[in-house]
């Protein structure tokens, strides 16, 4: 099956700062498109590419929508060059952008995975006028979001898992147990839908061992700065989707409720909306259903 679905839509090439940069455009069949695009941010892990949104190309379809979605990989990860290199938000939102720009060409809804909204505040602060508007899938809790962390503490730990122990770890890390376990402990609300198209996508995905400098910048903090300014800036239309049992991996946020967690986002977003539905941290894959149901209206206000 997830050979299937992973093979299913051409995957196509541009250059940035001269990385080969993969994505895919996914079309409604037997149909013309209409609406505003999507343009989909995958999350960072081990294995994570932009074959998470896979389940949700084919609901979106399912569900009848027809609009174009882009699903690009971004770079240190799937298809993408993955240079031994230090990844900020900065430099994914660079390349986003320069996507946007020639290759879209057209503003976009940017639907975005869990911390990788640092990512999506970089690309609305550089390129306002092609982001029509944004939906957070389980947003960072507040506190973390807003957590500045020092640069040298970043560094530091970059450096550590930039070694022989870095790569030991990686090995570690990919085995499908290990994946197992954290997905059921940290990501799923439910351990029955940690599957084996879950577990398949990331182990092929971890295969290649230079996919791990992308995971180990996530891991060294270089996202963690305090967005709280940036955000209270966006203007655009932005639609907060939480699991009902929305949980923290961080130590900030443990003891978030997940209506305090959305009131947090309500109170600093100007044109921010927000709903609850049923899942955990993964609500594109767990309960892919319900997050194109709920999706789907604001979405259709942009057509």
């Amino acid at each position: 099956m997830i050979n299937q679905q992973q093979t299913e839509f051409t995957t196509q090439f541009y250059t940035w700062q001269n990385y080969r940069c993969a994505y895919t455009v996914d079309q409604p069949t037997n149909s013309t498109p209409s609406g505003i695009p999507l343009l989909l941010i995958h999350p960072i892990g081990v294995g994570l590419s932009r074959q998470f949104w896979q389940r949700f190309c084919h609901e979106w379809r399912h569900q009848q929508q027809r609009n174009l979605i882009y699903n690009p990989d971004l770079l240190g990860c799937g298809e993408s060059d993955q240079p031994h290199i230090a990844y900020h938000p900065s430099d994914w939102a660079g390349q986003l952008q320069y996507f946007l720009q020639t290759v879209v060409q057209k503003p976009v809804i940017v639907v975005v995975q869990g911390a990788l909204f640092a990512v999506a505040i970089e690309l609305v602060n550089r390129e306002p006028n092609l982001v029509a508007g944004l939906v957070l899938a389980s947003p960072p809790a507040w506190p973390l979001i807003t957590k500045e962390l020092p640069k040298w503490q970043a560094k530091w730990i970059w450096n550590l898992l930039d070694s022989p122990f870095g790569n030991v770890f990686y090995r570690y890390a990919r085995r499908e147990k290990f994946l197992r376990d954290f997905s059921t402990k940290q990501l799923f609300d439910s351990p029955e839908d940690v599957d084996s198209e879950w577990l398949n996508t990331l182990c092929l995905g971890a295969e290649n061992t230079t996919s791990r400098y992308a995971v180990f910048s996530f891991l060294a903090g270089f996202w963690l700065k305090d967005y709280s300014s940036a955000i209270a800036a966006i203007n655009q239309p932005t639609l907060v989707v939480l699991g009902e049992n929305i949980s923290s991996i961080a130590k900030e946020g443990k003891k978030l409720e997940p209506d305090a967690w959305l009131s947090d986002y309500l109170a600093a977003l100007p044109q921010g909306r927000g709903i609850k539905i049923p899942g955990r941290n993964v609500l594109p894959y767990e309960s892919t259903a319900e997050f194109v149901k709920a999706i789907s209206p604001f979405m259709n206000e942009f057509s």
